[in-house]
C-alpha cells in the first residue's frame, strides 16, 4: 500500500465521509450495470462481524431527511445519523490486488479491525 498523499492525508482530518476517485468510477460502474443511475448509495454501521461492527453498503432511491449527504463528481452518499458517529473522517476507497477487490474503509474512529476489513471495533 502506498503511503497516502497530501490530499489523501487533508480528507482522513475531515469530519465527513470522503469518497476517492476510484471509489466513485466503480459506484459508477455498478450504477451503470444495475440500472440504478440516480440513486444514492447508503453506508451505515451495525453490529457484527468479526471485530464487533461491520459496514454495509446499498443502493437507495432517496435519502431519509435525517441523512448526512456528501457528494463527490455526481456520486451521493446517504450516512444516517447514528452511523456518521462512527464514519466521521473515514475515506471509502476502492482497490484491486492479490487478495482481491473491493470497497475499503480507512476509518480513523477504528480502534481495531479484522483481518478481512469488513468489520472493526469502536
Amino acid at each position: 500500500m502506498t503511503p497516502p498523499t497530501e490530499t489523501e492525508t487533508a480528507r482522513t482530518n475531515d469530519t465527513r465521509v470522503q469518497l476517492t476517485e476510484k471509489a466513485v468510477e466503480q459506484i459508477r460502474l455498478i450504477q451503470e450495470k444495475e440500472k440504478l443511475q440516480g440513486h444514492v448509495l447508503r453506508v451505515s454501521v451495525v453490529g457484527g462481524g468479526c471485530s464487533g461492527m461491520s459496514y454495509r453498503m446499498g443502493f437507495v432511491e432517496a435519502p431519509n431527511a435525517s441523512d448526512v449527504l456528501v457528494e463527490r463528481d455526481g456520486v451521493k452518499l446517504a450516512v444516517d445519523p447514528k452511523s456518521m458517529l462512527y464514519l466521521k473522517g473515514t475515506v471509502i476507497d476502492f482497490t484491486e490486488g492479490l487478495q482481491g477487490k473491493g470497497f475499503t474503509f480507512g476509518n480513523p474512529n477504528a480502534k481495531r479491525t479484522c483481518g478481512c476489513g469488513s468489520s472493526f471495533s469502536g
